[in-house]
């Protein structure tokens, strides 16, 4: 499917570098959800969490979600005003849902090899209570209801190509255990998917103009 356009008028300083800011942010998230496999194969998570590299690589997970909210706006600030009403909702509604399971990954980066130090034994003994839950699977359903939504105000606007959009609703939906590797790499694959159609699309509308 061919785009509305590449570059819309009066597009902010963000949505001009779109399309490297969601290249970047989009391999960092798969990368790193990636590299977080081996934690959850491991037999003892708690040995797992206290492997320096592994460590970093889990704590540095928390900062892929951060890099997704930016190119999300980013993203958006290239098809708001064609996505209307509904995409400024669903926008809002993936940023929330990012947001939350951000707070989920700062806990698993920061505070779990805490507790793998100084109580290891919590990993094997203690159990989620209510509230714990409720507040787990608001950022599993959030996480995955926002970026699902994205997507259909992304088909809507018409602005990127149509298998990206269908992508971004799968890959959110699949989202929803984004706190499991590798459930978080096919969203960070579209994003950056996406991102690299903007730059090609954004260098080809700039060769173009140089022509005219």
């Amino acid at each position: 499917m061919t785009s509305v356009t590449a570059t819309p008028p009066q597009t902010t300083t963000m949505g001009r570098h779109a399309g490297p800011l969601a290249l970047g942010a989009g391999l960092l998230f798969a990368g790193l959800d990636l590299g977080r496999l081996p934690i959850v194969a491991a037999d003892d998570r708690a040995t797992a969490l206290m492997d320096p590299l592994l460590r970093t690589v889990n704590a540095a997970y928390f900062f892929g979600f951060c890099g997704l909210v930016l190119a999300l706006i980013a993203l958006h600030a290239r098809q708001a005003r064609q996505a209307g009403g509904f995409g400024t909702f669903a926008f809002s509604a993936a940023v929330v849902g990012t947001m939350t399971m951000a707070g989920d990954m700062w806990f698993d980066g920061f505070a779990s090899p805490w507790l793998a130090e100084v109580a290891p034994q919590v990993f094997s003994t203690l159990r989620p209570t209510p509230i714990l839950e409720l507040g787990a699977l608001l950022s599993y359903g959030l996480m995955a209801i926002g970026w699902a939504l994205y997507g259909l105000a992304t088909l809507r606007a018409r602005v990127f190509p149509m298998l990206a959009a269908l992508g971004m609703v799968v890959a959110g939906l699949v989202a929803f255990r984004s706190s499991f590797p590798p459930y978080g790499v096919p969203l960070g694959l579209v994003v950056a998917a996406l991102g690299a159609w903007l730059i090609r699309s954004d260098r080809a509308e700039s060769a173009a103009a140089a022509l005219r």
